[in-house]
């Protein structure tokens, strides 16, 4: 009997240091290339971050989504950085014909990248009306305006649906304007009330989704050309809190709820 488990104990120790060594092994994005540990106060750091600013489209269209929010600059209340984390809030007050005010920030020709694994540890805000992201964008739209040169949304969220995140790609074949667009979700109870990390892992093959290092969805290269895949080119990652619009404002705003705020520990990019 003892013998047995001793030799049951050897066995698992063995089976476990060559899964690991193996898993170790299929890793091909170790180094960390870029990242803010928000390990200060005051304003995003200008070294890694932009913004993207007012209502978007020409005619005030909502960044195409019927968005309600205005996105401002420079402006603590809406995009700030303390005690160790970076705080994204929306504000219900009237700015520039909007009723309310939020931030997007981008590193858009301050970090854009080609592959890769992308890292962000965050707790969402809640209430229904509420759209947060941690998404990319190509940096300069080789094959067209939207949905032509692809978009990656690493995490959705709408507040009506408290429970779950999405993951999702958008591409010229697949995308939420035909209704064909590429997405999984995940049911997590505690999605504002704690901090998970959502990442990426992004290849010439695949793009693959996780939360907490949990796949739950993979989207794969067809090699049918780039209206299936245009992720052959370089991206850059936004954080954004929107209000309202046509998916997170779906079944109205709360008026109640404000501010609301999503919180990022961390955005980490290894290659």
């Amino acid at each position: 009997m003892k013998l047995t488990k001793l030799l049951c104990g050897v066995f698992s120790f063995f089976t476990f240091f060559i899964l690991t060594k193996e898993l170790k092994a299929q890793s091909v994005f170790e180094q960390l290339v870029w990242s803010d540990e928000f390990n200060y106060n005051g304003l995003p750091d200008s070294l890694r971050w932009s913004y993207d600013v007012g209502r978007g489209c020409p005619q005030n269209c909502g960044w195409g989504n019927n968005e309600l929010q205005f996105y401002t600059q420079n402006r603590k209340e809406n995009a700030r950085v303390e005690n160790g984390v970076l705080i994204i809030e929306a504000h219900k007050e009237n700015w520039d014909n909007a009723n309310y005010t939020s931030a997007r920030l981008v590193t858009r020709n301050k970090g854009d990248w080609n592959y890769g694994r992308f890292e962000i540890r965050a707790k969402l805000p809640q209430g229904i009306g509420i759209w947060p992201a941690i998404w990319m964008l190509p940096t300069n739209w080789k094959y067209g305006a939207w949905p032509k040169s692809g978009e990656i949304d690493i995490m959705e969220f709408v507040g009506y649906v408290p429970d779950t995140v999405y993951g999702t790609v958008h591409t010229a074949a697949y995308n939420g304007m035909n209704g064909l667009q590429k997405v999984r979700s995940i049911q997590v109870k505690d999605l504002s009330s704690a901090f998970h990390t959502y990442s990426i892992e992004w290849n010439a093959d695949a793009i693959v989704f996780y939360i907490d290092g949990k796949k739950y969805n993979e989207y794969k290269n067809d090699r049918t050309g780039s209206a299936a895949w245009p992720f052959d080119q370089t991206f850059h990652l936004l954080l954004n809190v929107a209000v309202g619009g046509n998916w997170g404002g779906k079944q109205g705003v709360e008026q109640k709820i404000f501010p609301q705020r999503m919180e990022i520990d961390y955005v980490r990019v290894y290659q």
